[in-house]
């Protein structure tokens, strides 16, 4: 069976959001073993320079860089604005690529809110974009387990996408 880890930065602090989040987990277990991996964010000072944004950016990075060092021979997708955008078909595809092709593990990373470190980017050239509008970090986390669980649907030809 497939492994997917999602490593993300923060927390879920919406118990409404928790709950979805939660729910879609449920479902994909008929599919896939689907593991959230949170790591804490660094706390951001008001009014902070770029210097300091930057260091946080490279802390929070380095955190998920040790946490990759975990999963040797992994497949790795990173969400990004500059990435790559998928229709959810396109992105079912991915996914079944990359099982067929021997990864028994997809990595998909979600940076802190001020993003991720050049080092963290140049770790996979599967880059991921789903909008070029920003969204609060916990709504892409939804977002991104949601069409996980769309292109299981999809792959098994299950009726939900249509």
């Amino acid at each position: 069976m497939l492994n997917i880890k999602i490593i993300c930065v923060g927390k879920i602090k919406e118990i409404s959001l928790r709950e979805l989040i939660n729910e879609y987990v449920k479902r994909l277990s008929k599919y896939t073993k689907l593991e959230i991996i949170e790591l804490d964010d660094e706390k951001i000072p008001q009014n902070a320079s770029s210097t300091i944004e930057e260091q946080i950016i490279n802390v929070e990075s380095n955190k998920i860089i040790e946490k990759l060092s975990k999963y040797p021979n992994s497949k790795i997708f990173i969400l990004d604005l500059k990435g790559k955008e998928y229709s959810s078909e396109q992105f079912a595809q991915k996914i079944n690529q990359t099982q067929t092709y021997g990864n028994s593990t997809i990595i998909f990373i979600i940076g802190g809110s001020l993003g991720i470190s050049q080092e963290l980017l140049n770790i996979s050239k599967d880059k991921i974009c789903f909008s070029k509008m920003t969204f609060p970090h916990q709504l892409i986390r939804l977002f991104l387990i949601e069409q996980i669980y769309r292109a299981f649907k999809i792959l098994n030809n299950e009726t939900y996408h249509k």
